[in-house]
């Protein structure tokens, strides 16, 4: 089984009927993604045959696989089950075993949006895939990790769809209605946030030197809001994409420790009470990695997969945030607007101000979370405290 020491295996019956394999390595492997074989003529005790083909992801090393023949999905934090399952009802996590998925984003013209993700910015596209009424295609995006075995699934397939189902990576979803990439039509294009009391602010992406690739995208046709060496803060920078939404470019912590330019390393959204936004994505399985203080805003980043830091305002937790592959949550919060009544961002789906589309959260048991969350169980979305979408599936 590849040249690993293996921990001992168990399996966790999920509320759903649903299964899955956990195998704990204890060396991080070279290759993300790898099929395994587990050969046994027995049946396994939550009665799926052995010798089921498995798919393993390596994040923060940790690798769970989940039996594709059992259409089961990936436990990307297998540690915190006892967690979801029995603090759910208490305000823990919810059930489950939920994990982000996804940021979406609206597109105008995928044949302008895909090409500036995928050949600029180094992202690989997993999968697309058509609404019911076909008028709308949802494009999914991600940064492999390094090792990752070369992807060949031809987007729209049967093998893109199987990934897609499994993949414990985080994505970016980009939707497209059919009709509005045509010029000259009644459509305006999409609002990408960043105006008065607007809540969405930008994706990020990190690159071991910010001068040199924004020096690069220049180059290639990429405009920007601000150029590394502009403004007060120096260092980062601001690239719109093809719908003008920002794409900030931030500098890693540690220099050649990713080998690809450029990693999805972020998405931020302004909050209007951190203390209410931060319990809410905690229960969705995330972690409060680091947060910063400063004289009229803070930050909050939060990620999954990772366990909290003793003091998240140390210079350590800082660090450990620039050095970490998959993206972060930032909850941007302006003081002062937790004291206003009135006061609400807007959350990219009101008309004349759609955008950003919302969060994507898995989870193995969708009613269960739904109904913790206080979500409609039949449509699995609800809000969070900011009137932010959230999809959980």
């Amino acid at each position: 089984v590849r040249p690993y020491r293996i921990m001992p295996i168990f399996f966790h019956p999920l509320a759903t009927a649903k299964s899955a394999l956990t195998i704990a390595f204890l060396a991080r492997p070279t290759t993300a993604f790898a099929p395994l074989t587990i050969t046994s003529s027995s049946k396994c005790a939550v009665g799926v045959t052995a010798r089921s083909t498995l798919r393993y992801h390596s994040l923060n090393h940790r690798v769970t696989c989940s039996i594709l023949s059992a259409k089961t999905r990936t436990l990307s934090n297998p540690t915190r089950l006892a967690m979801a399952t029995s603090d759910a009802d208490a305000g823990g996590v919810i059930p489950g075993d939920p994990t982000w998925h996804g940021t979406t984003l609206r597109i105008a013209d995928p044949s302008k949006s895909i090409p500036f993700y995928v050949e600029t910015l180094g992202m690989t596209l997993l999968d697309q895939t058509d609404d019911a009424d076909g008028a709308t295609t949802t494009y999914h995006l991600t940064t492999l990790p390094d090792g990752a075995a070369p992807y060949d699934c031809a987007p729209g397939s049967e093998e893109a769809s199987e990934f897609l189902a499994t993949y414990g990576g985080v994505t970016l979803k980009l939707r497209h209605k059919h009709g509005t990439e045509k010029e000259g039509g009644e459509f305006g294009g999409y609002h990408p946030g960043n105006k008065e009391r607007d809540g969405f602010g930008h994706i990020a992406v990190s690159c071991d030197d910010v001068y040199a690739s924004c020096e690069r995208l220049e180059k290639s046709g990429v405009t920007f809001k601000k150029k590394p060496d502009e403004g007060r803060m120096k260092g980062l920078a601001f690239a719109y994409d093809p719908d003008g939404y920002w794409v900030e470019i931030v500098r890693r912590g540690t220099k050649g420790k990713i080998s690809k330019e450029f990693n999805l390393s972020q998405t931020m959204l302004r909050v209007k009470d951190p203390k209410k936004s931060i319990p809410f994505y905690r229960r969705l399985g995330m972690s409060l990695m680091t947060e910063r203080h400063f004289g009229d805003f803070s930050l909050y980043f939060m990620a999954c997969g990772s366990p909290e830091p003793e003091d998240p305002t140390s210079e350590e937790a800082t660090a450990a945030v620039r050095d970490l592959f998959p993206p972060v949550l930032e909850l941007t919060h302006n003081h002062g607007t937790e004291e206003d009544a009135e006061f609400a961002h807007y959350n990219g789906n009101e008309e004349g101000r759609e955008g950003f589309g919302g969060l994507v959260f898995r989870c193995d048991d969708i009613v269960g979370a739904c109904n913790a969350l206080g979500f409609e169980g039949d449509k699995g979305e609800g809000t969070d405290p900011d009137g932010y979408r959230v999809v959980i599936q």
